[in-house]
């Protein structure tokens, strides 16, 4: 089994500002356009995306945009949205639901994508 490599101090603070500033954003999208179908989709995959390149700067592992979107689409699919969709149209309660998970998803692929990058250096 391969040794898991630790963050250095300076990885782990531009990671920790990387995710967490494009969650925030993401949550932000996804609350304020929690009911309209779909539509904050197409503001938080690019925004992710984004994330996927930024992160990977930090390690020195470059992207194309097609690979960074190929790593956003597989996180996705594992994770889902569907439980926010069903509230979704509720207003205040599908807003804070949408941005929950808008939060919750892009942050869990922002260290998924920190792991295996930081994996690959090892």
């Amino acid at each position: 089994m391969k040794k898991k490599r630790i963050l250095t101090a300076k990885e782990r603070i531009k990671c920790h500002g990387i995710i967490h500033s494009f969650s925030t954003g993401s949550g932000a999208v996804g609350a304020g356009l929690a009911q309209i179908p779909v539509s904050d989709s197409f503001i938080i995959t690019p925004m992710q995306i984004m994330m996927i390149v930024a992160l990977g700067d930090v390690f020195g592992v470059k992207l194309s945009k097609s690979a960074a979107a190929a790593m956003a689409a597989s996180t996705a699919s594992l994770f889902g949205k569907s439980a926010s969709k069903v509230i979704a149209h509720i207003p205040v309660i599908g807003n804070v639901a949408n941005g929950v998970t808008a939060v919750s998803i892009t942050e869990l692929l922002g260290w998924k994508v920190v792991e295996e990058f930081s994996q690959q250096m090892a």
